[in-house]
């Protein structure tokens, strides 16, 4: 659930940055203002394929990383 929380931070925070609104996105991604709220949102779990859509949109790219947890004291 944190991950989805942060992904949809950094879209809003993207797209703002790029002075864009959500109906501008979404144009440019080929999809729906109300797309772009609910993954802002958190409301929906965020397809690899609408990141992707989202990114180049925004002149970015998605990274994915996985990154070792913490470990836990014994």
């Amino acid at each position: 659930a944190r991950a989805s929380a942060e992904v949809a931070r950094q879209v809003y925070e993207l797209r703002t940055k790029a002075k864009l609104t959500q109906k501008q996105l979404a144009d440019r991604v080929g999809t729906t203002a109300s797309v772009i709220s609910r993954l802002e949102d958190d409301d929906d779990g965020h397809s690899l394929a609408m990141l992707r859509r989202i990114a180049t949109a925004l002149n970015k790219r998605v990274e994915i990383r996985f990154v070792p947890l913490r470990s836990r004291a014994a």
